[in-house]
């Protein structure tokens, strides 16, 4: 774990791997959270794990999809000591969240069919932790927007590198003002509201690998993916799935 007065984290990746770890090295951080689509909390975490170190902190998150798929508002949640499929209310899920004491972000605001509202943070605005005010994949207006959106309901921000793309990660980072020393650590001053940087790379490498973090969305956000994903409803992260042990009512 670096020391010093400051802790870089990237907030938000979907991929992870040993060229993963060492690019993240390399960029300086001393954190990474992962949260990988549709894949079963006790996966995330064994995995974030084994790839942890004294150098580099892989703290294991889930990116909940709540609502429908068509209408899905996304959740970045850490801290979690019991698992929440995607696809439950977003009430639900909220009220699942505080049970827990976790931590609640909310990535990408207002963008696309893909995340929280104004009225949700309006409706939540006391127990959402953070908003997103970076992202890699959104236009210059929409991140003005996600700053917006944070100072009208006095919410600290945070960024990530949101990467999808392995070459992305480390392209934005949050950096707290102090250094923490565990997952449960981070997951505290995310709660409590510590203070922070929001920084992120400039020049025409960056604004190339957002043009691909960008590009890669079309692919993501495929009906034919989720379609294959989700109509048997024995997937791990699907609310009927067994392991939820019929906990939770799906809303499709």
């Amino acid at each position: 774990m670096t020391e010093g007065e400051s802790f870089r984290v990237d907030m938000h990746a979907k991929v992870l791997d040993q060229r993963v770890v060492e690019r993240a090295k390399a960029r300086g951080l001393d954190a990474l959270v992962y949260a990988p689509h549709f894949k079963r909390l006790p996966d995330v975490r064994e995995e974030a794990e084994q790839y942890s170190d004294e150098d580099l902190l892989v703290v294991p998150a889930r990116e909940v999809f709540t609502g429908s798929w068509r209408n899905r508002k996304h959740l970045l949640v850490l801290g979690l000591d019991e698992p929440v499929p995607d696809f439950v209310s977003f009430d639900d899920a909220m009220d699942e969240f505080e049970r827990q004491g976790a931590a609640v972000l909310a990535p990408h605001p207002e963008f696309l069919n893909v995340s929280v509202s104004r009225e949700d943070l309006a409706a939540y605005a006391d127990r959402i932790d953070a908003v997103e005010t970076y992202n890699p994949k959104h236009w210059p207006h929409q991140n003005e927007r996600a700053r917006s959106i944070a100072a009208e309901f006095d919410l600290p921000s945070f960024t990530s590198s949101y990467a999808h793309l392995r070459s992305t990660v480390g392209e934005a980072w949050t950096e707290f003002d102090r250094a923490l020393d565990s997952a449960a650590e981070l997951v505290a001053a995310l709660k409590e509201g510590a203070p922070r940087r929001i920084v992120r790379r400039s020049g025409w490498r960056h604004e190339l690998r957002c043009a691909a973090e960008f590009a890669h969305l079309g692919w993501e956000n495929s009906y034919e993916k989720i379609d294959r994903l989700f109509l048997s409803g024995t997937e791990p992260t699907h609310p009927d799935h067994i392991a939820y042990d019929d906990r939770f009512d799906g809303v499709y």
